[in-house]
């Protein structure tokens, strides 16, 4: 028996919560896939929908809404039907997060559909529950090794889950979910913005083949077409770092910051995680050093051509190997113009060509000096970037607004279920 730190008035005297393993409440039922899948896979219209994992990348509020794939009727009677409204929870990949499917559909042996339920679950609170931290620790608790990387029914029915009045579950789910529907609005928000900045890139730099701009401030339409420059031709420097000898062991929370390239976003800096080196390291590779209106890029792995500009927080740090320095000569290429530019359509465009098969690798200096870029006065070029700028700013305060929803969404599930560490013990 248990009661949260936060109760709704009416609920005060209801007595305390009941907490019986999830086997008492729900019945799983596990999907099926017929194999070869690709023999039952459909492109008409007789198809049925095929609900796989990779359906939830574009769930929102845990609701699965439309699917990538469609099997044909032979291959559904060889797998397991969900009902429009039905929770269904995956065992691999996504970590036992659980969805509610707004579609009717078939699910593979990557989804537990859960049922039996309604008389002890009020609905949006069990899937507000078990996409919880409440229901996550158990999860990991339960898991060889505590890493949680496929949830075996065994390990479901385990766990043990709170209970009390479904009016209060529902009390709970409706503050819940408005709080869900808020941070949809906000994230609406925030891709409109990101929408609006991607179309103003397109119209603000010249397309592929062309010397002007579809959009131009007033103040320059009379100046004429750009030039297209090599890069290297307006740079000081273009080069990466090193990694310490010794690696991690020489990373300290104070010092000289030391950029690697999870460091570098999407035109920002994401220095939550920076780690720094000492003064004797950082002497040992001078050539490194950062300087403020440095551009970074980086240059290998995943995240390959992400951009960012140097500010005061890093200067006088260094950089790894996967990042690049590019120096430039600030009274010919503004060094904000030139990060905009490298993330725009047009400068990805480039990086993607010099990826072998299409599939990013790595960029070299010699390729990063040879990129085309179009310039404009320094004038112009200072107009363009603080135009896009302001618009980054719009977009990192917007995701600020997101970040702080879901912080306070996180902190009342806390308080509104049972303490996680009494599940724990």
């Amino acid at each position: 028996m248990s009661v949260p730190k936060l109760r709704f008035p009416e609920f005060r005297d209801a007595g305390d919560w009941e907490i019986k393993q999830f086997s008492k409440y729900i019945v799983l039922y596990r999907g099926s896939s017929p194999r070869p899948i690709q023999s039952y896979l459909s492109s008409d219209s007789s198809g049925v929908n095929w609900i796989k994992i990779g359906d939830t990348k574009s769930a929102k509020n845990f609701v699965i809404s439309q699917v990538e794939e469609k099997i044909t009727p032979e291959g559904a009677k060889k797998s397991r039907k969900v009902n429009v409204g039905e929770l269904i929870l995956a065992n691999s990949m996504s970590y036992g997060k659980t969805y509610q499917v707004a579609i009717d559909g078939y699910i593979y042996d990557g989804w537990f559909v859960l049922r039996d339920y309604e008389k002890y679950f009020d609905k949006q609170f069990l899937l507000q529950l078990l996409n919880s931290e409440y229901m996550q620790s158990q999860y990991e608790r339960f898991s060889a090794g505590g890493i949680v990387q496929n949830i075996s029914s065994d390990i479901v029915y385990k766990t043990v889950l709170p209970h009390t009045l479904l009016k209060e579950q529902k009390k709970i789910a409706d503050c819940l979910t408005s709080i869900d529907d808020r941070i949809t609005t906000e994230a609406q928000k925030l891709d409109t913005l990101k929408a609006h900045k991607k179309g103003l890139m397109q119209q603000l730099f010249p397309a592929e083949g062309e010397t002007l701009p579809k959009l131009r401030f007033p103040e320059f339409q009379d100046l004429g077409e750009w030039e297209n420059k090599p890069l290297g031709s307006k740079t000081i420097k273009v080069g990466s770092g090193i990694t310490p000898n010794g690696g991690e062991k020489n990373y300290k929370s104070q010092g000289r910051p030391f950029i690697r390239s999870q460091n570098i976003g999407w035109g920002c800096l994401l220095l939550d995680d920076v780690v720094c080196i000492d003064d004797a390291i950082h002497s040992t590779f001078p050539a490194t050093e950062i300087n403020e209106g440095d551009v970074f890029l980086n240059i290998t792995g995943a995240s390959i051509g992400r951009s960012a500009v140097a500010d005061y927080q890093v200067q006088g740090g260094n950089v790894n190997q996967h990042v690049c320095i590019i120096r430039t000569q600030q009274s010919e290429l503004n060094p904000y113009y030139l990060n905009q530019y490298l993330l725009s359509q047009y400068g990805q465009n480039q990086i993607d060509s010099f990826q072998a098969g299409g599939n990013r690798q790595g960029l070299n200096f010699a390729q990063i000096r040879s990129f085309s870029l179009p310039l404009p006065l320094i004038e112009e070029q200072q107009k363009i970037a603080d135009c896009l700028s302001s618009i980054d700013e719009a977009i990192a305060a917007q995701s600020q607004v997101i970040d702080l929803l879901k912080l306070h969404k996180k902190g009342l599930m806390q308080q509104l279920f049972p303490s996680v560490e009494e599940v724990r013990r």
